[in-house]
């Protein structure tokens, strides 16, 4: 069947999958009418501010940075959204008598019906009218918008064919919930270029932006701007690059396409290679304690590893616990007792220990059967998280120095963060027994409907009651820090800050041991509730 046969059928297709979409509940319709219009609003006040930039002396800067950005949302967007759009999936269609290049023009065409391509198309109308100057870099305009859109959207098509095994699977999904910690990261790195540029002015994009004129598709946008330069010969080479990068890209997917067509998938074919690496995992037992210690740590840190949610939580609290004291530091604004941040932030960890475990914790609950199961059952918990937290604050802290060149304050500033690490396993070992809640394993949700009140009490009480336990070592460093001879004792404050968060932590546990053998069956039911 030729792709003229078929293009208008995709497009039906496409249509089709949309409304049907919207039919399915009045919750989904509201939903996406709602995005649809927040979606718009912005597209449409980013023309507006486009043209408004026309005639800047940095506005081809700007514009060129924005739709760089623009391509690389393109590229990420179906990594982390691979339920978003149904047609992502080119292995519905294995099974019918479709030939790769038809099914690619075909499912192009098709992928320009949607929210995205009419906000991208919006982005672009304004940039070519930002930068463009005379009738002929209006009619190169022209030409650029289409092949940048084409671009945008031909690369995340790449992307989801060259990825559709993952994006199907149970990994696929999982990482999915990882799109929260790209837009953390992404919020942290906006606002450092945000404070940079208000410091400096629009100038300090000019660099960026010289590079990224020759990468697609914000090559397109630059040819536009050498036209009104009068720089033909640019201009052609930026056009004939990002032509060239569509044409790469759509055999890219046409070549993914073929061999999804004609290849098994790996998900029927006999799972040696992965029982073998399940037979190597045993590996870490080796490296960690016997016993029900050992044991404990292990089904951790598998879960830091194999679990969604708790894989999100750790992976956000690592990146946000560095990116914080890092970025200030960086920007000279900082201070080495940022560096607690990462300290809090894994501390947090401690805090539900039980919820984590979701309804599988009946099978922690039938092997605890006195207070003495339940302080080893804490105490290797903790040990878990320790044995990443405790080099990750050291790394973090040491780091944040270096860059600050204040190594007078190094030993207290570990001292802290390890005093403020042991409060936070104390009190997050006793909210666990007291305060404990379900964390539901399908959806976005950190908490079980009903739950929200028990959630912040255990987190935000918790925390506050750590910031509390850690007032005597917050005091003395002040004190050495505003006596007249105290620098010469600071240091001590690293070994008073370390055997004081240790003596928290085991005071801690034991508190919390008695409360977790009494409270078994409420606990268990708190944690199974979702």
């Amino acid at each position: 069947m030729s792709a003229d046969a078929i293009t208008p059928v995709f497009v039906r297709l496409k249509v089709s999958l949309l409304r049907n979409g919207l039919r399915q509940s009045g919750g989904r319709k509201a939903a996406y009418i709602t995005s649809a219009v927040f979606a718009l609003l912005f597209a449409a006040l980013q023309l507006i501010g486009l043209i408004a930039l026309r005639g800047h002396a940095h506005a081809e800067s700007v514009v060129v940075l924005a739709v760089a950005v623009l391509g690389l949302g393109w590229a990420v967007m179906p990594l982390f959204f691979p339920s978003g759009d149904e047609t992502l999936d080119p292995t519905r269609l294995v099974m019918l008598p479709l030939r790769p290049r038809p099914l690619v023009r075909a499912l192009l065409t098709a992928s320009l019906v949607g929210i995205g391509p009419l906000f991208t198309l919006c982005l672009l109308a304004g940039s070519v009218i930002a930068v463009a100057r005379g009738g002929a870099a209006f009619a190169v305009g022209v030409v650029a918008v289409v092949l940048a859109l084409l671009v945008c959207v031909a690369l995340a098509r790449a992307v989801a064919a060259a990825n559709v095994r993952l994006l199907t699977s149970r990994k696929g999904r999982d990482l999915a919930v990882l799109s929260g910690l790209v837009i953390a990261i992404g919020a942290q790195i906006v606002n450092f270029g945000a404070q940079r540029i208000g410091a400096s002015g629009l100038g300090e994009l000019d660099p960026a932006a010289g590079i990224l004129q020759w990468v697609p598709p914000a090559s397109a946008i630059g040819a536009v701007h050498a036209v009104g330069e009068g720089s033909y010969g640019l201009a052609a080479a930026q056009l004939a690059l990002t032509a060239g990068a569509l044409a790469a890209l759509l055999a890219l997917w046409s070549r993914h396409l073929t061999r999804l067509m004609t290849s098994p998938d790996g998900s029927t074919l006999p799972g040696a290679e992965s029982a073998a690496k399940e037979r190597s995992s045993a590996g870490l037992g080796r490296l960690l304690p016997t016993g029900r210690t050992g044991t404990v740590m292990e089904r951790s840190l598998r879960y830091v590893w194999r679990d969604p949610k708790t894989k999100a939580a750790w992976v956000t609290s690592l990146a946000i616990g560095l990116i914080v004291p890092v970025f200030n530091a960086w920007q000279g604004t900082g201070s080495v007792y940022f560096a607690c941040f990462a300290a809090g932030m894994l501390g947090i960890q401690m805090y539900n220990q039980f919820g984590q475990d979701t309804s599988a914790f009946w099978i922690v609950a039938m092997t605890i059967s006195s207070t003495r199961d339940a302080y080893v059952e804490l105490r290797a918990r903790a040990y878990a998280l320790l044995l990443i937290t405790l080099p990750y604050a050291t790394l973090v802290t040491v780091l944040t120095t270096a860059m600050l060149g204040d190594w007078r304050r190094l030993p207290e500033a570990l001292g802290l963060s390890f005093a403020l690490l042991g409060a936070m396993l104390a009190t997050g070992a006793w909210t666990s027994a007291r305060f404990p809640y379900s964390i539901p394993q399908e959806g976005y949700k950190n908490v079980a409907p009903g739950q929200t009140g028990l959630a912040w009490i255990s987190i935000f009480g918790g925390m506050m009651a750590a910031a509390l336990l850690c007032a005597p070592v917050i005091a003395l460093t002040i004190w050495l820090n505003v006596s007249a001879d105290g620098d010469a004792w600071t240091w001590l404050l690293l070994p008073a800050g370390t055997v004081y968060g240790a003596a928290l932590a085991a005071a801690g546990l034991k508190l919390a041991a008695p409360q977790t053998a009494r409270r078994l069956p409420e606990i268990l039911a708190a944690v199974s509730k979702g």
